[in-house]
């Protein structure tokens, strides 16, 4: 009876292999694929899914931009494509905020973090995308994925010109975020 019930609670769960598919429109174009990590960061993982699931991400621009160090984008408040771009990166989800789950995953070329204020336990619904190895960011961010395909699509990204690599003018979006198996 037991094993029934433990393949019914694995069958009712979410599922183990998640990752996400980005559809990217601006200067760069084209699918981002993102393996997603969930014995690493679960709970990153449930919540980015389910904000990817529910159409959150949809529309929403890589704000801050950094030559040599990664792409930022999630701020599904205020990162939406059309609103105020003064204010994308300061906003979160409804969700609460994360406790840290950090691991000894190292910011190498394609991994996808978790954006976060300067509490460890403040990531939300941002991420980013490293273009280089950041070595400084291992253990202080949660790791939550690496890009699988379409880095050539997340090197061609509009870099940011702004203060502290604020994109300037017409940023790159996520058109459509799709949660994959």
């Amino acid at each position: 009876m037991y094993k029934l019930a433990a393949v019914f609670t694995l069958l009712a769960s979410p599922a183990l292999a998640a990752g996400l598919q980005i559809e990217v429109e601006g200067e760069a174009n084209g699918t981002i694929t993102i393996d997603l990590f969930e014995d690493v960061a679960p709970k990153h993982v449930e919540q980015i899914t389910a904000l990817a699931a529910e159409g959150k991400y949809d529309g929403v621009v890589f704000h801050r931009v950094i030559e040599g160090f990664m792409a930022q984008t999630g701020d599904v408040e205020y990162g939406k494509l059309g609103s105020d771009m003064r204010r994308a990166g300061t906003g979160g989800s409804s969700r609460p905020d994360l406790p840290a789950e950090f691991s000894e995953v190292p910011y190498e070329r394609g991994i996808v973090g978790m954006a976060r204020a300067s509490n460890p336990n403040s990531a939300n619904s941002q991420f980013f995308i490293m273009f280089e190895p950041a070595p400084t960011l291992n253990g202080q961010y949660t790791v939550v994925g690496k890009v699988t395909d379409g880095m050539d699509v997340v090197d061609a990204i509009k870099r940011g010109t702004g203060p502290n690599g604020a994109v300037v003018g017409q940023p790159d979006v996520m058109t459509k975020v799709t949660v994959t198996e």
